[in-house]
């Protein structure tokens, strides 16, 4: 079903490029309409190929099925130009003497920006930091540093070595412990030895930390948890350890897979958290989903980590995603609970990013202040 709504709209996007960009005198002068359109439909079968193949296979047919989600995260950026310019110009009919010029101009910009988008998506993720003030956190874990890494989506786009690169950042950061918020995989497990001494290569001293996210359940669930687990990370799948003396680390499991099962939303942190809890608490869930927000808040959680927004990955979809999850990205206060969502440090689909580049986070901890005397 998935790849039909890509061939659907990727055509449409496709042609409807094709159609404005043959409109333009330098190229409807220099190039015959036959050549034009063998080509353009010779590009769109390549494209439906990409998108049967699909990108999630770590061989050769991660290159077509790449090629296709790019090529439709270029004529995406391409259209939203190109139809600015057709409404400026009612597609030609008005403004007539300025029309050419106009419609040339978005082409341009189509390019530039797609381009900027590309190299915002392979580009290193940023490190953001965060101060988030924990009810009821030990004075003695004042400036504390947690690292936050989430939506990886290590794959055919992302290998091995692109986690060491990633594990040289978060180690320069110099994290009491670090917290992957799911998605660490595109769908299937990654299948390299050399993930598991990439991840080894972590230093935190209490611990490396994770969560399954909904992109786990897409492959086989119990093999991306043995690999990481081979690498020294250790799996929050619905419980709770103690972190450090008087911090609590809780991960439920993603909460898209429960549902699916036939559970509800806020099951698995019902019966993680049943009561209030007067400890200072970091609960990892990957989907920001509203219900669990509310009720980890209600649970005196001080905070919360989640990914799964991409921040609307390439804009205009940041207002459509917001839609779903209000709290689209970085730092949002629910009563007396922090809620600190990423956007990820990879990408899903074409590796493409408008316009923020992806991101590991980094929170230092603060302990209420002692109240003034009055």
């Amino acid at each position: 079903m998935f790849s039909i709504v890509l061939n659907v709209i990727g055509s449409l996007f496709h042609f409807y490029v094709a159609h404005r960009l043959y409109r333009l005198d330098p190229v409807r002068t220099r190039v015959p309409a036959t050549a034009w359109w063998v080509g353009a439909v010779l590009l769109w079968l390549v494209y439906l190929a990409g998108v049967h193949l699909g990108d999630e296979a770590i061989d050769w047919r991660w290159w077509p099925g790449q090629f296709a989600l790019t090529w439709l995260g270029v004529m995406f950026v391409m259209t939203l130009c190109l139809l600015a310019a057709d409404i400026a110009t009612g597609f030609g009919f008005w403004w007539r003497a300025r029309a050419q010029r106009v419609l040339g101009i978005a082409a341009v910009a189509g390019v530039v920006l797609a381009g900027f988008a590309i190299f915002q998506g392979v580009r290193a993720p940023v490190v953001v930091e965060q101060e988030v003030v924990m009810p009821n956190l030990p004075a003695a874990l004042d400036g504390i540093v947690v690292v936050m890494v989430t939506d990886l989506h290590l794959g055919a786009q992302r290998r091995a070595d692109w986690m060491e690169d990633r594990v040289a950042q978060i180690n320069a950061l110099n994290p009491a412990a670090v917290l992957m918020v799911g998605d660490q995989v595109e769908d299937n497990p990654l299948g390299e030895p050399r993930l598991a001494t990439a991840l080894r290569g972590l230093k935190a001293p209490r611990g490396v930390w994770a969560v399954t996210g909904n992109h786990e359940f897409y492959g086989d669930v119990e093999t991306t948890v043995r690999e990481f687990e081979d690498g020294g990370v250790r799996w929050l799948r619905d419980r709770k350890v103690e972190l450090a003396p008087g911090l609590v680390l809780a991960g439920i499991e993603d909460v898209g897979s429960r549902m699916r099962a036939g559970g509800t939303i806020t099951a698995d942190l019902d019966a993680l958290l049943p009561a209030s809890t007067n400890m200072a608490t970091i609960l990892l869930s990957h989907i920001p989903a509203a219900p669990v927000i509310d009720m980890a808040a209600a649970r005196g959680v001080g905070l919360m980590l989640s990914g799964h927004t991409h921040g609307g990955q390439i804009w205009p979809f940041s207002y459509l995603v917001q839609h779903r999850f209000p709290q689209l990205v970085g730092q949002h206060q629910v009563d007396q609970m922090a809620l600190v969502i990423s956007r990820g440090a990879g990408s899903w689909g074409p590796r493409m990013r408008l316009w923020q580049p992806g991101e590991i986070v980094k929170i230092t901890l603060r302990a209420p202040r002692p109240a003034d005397p009055t």
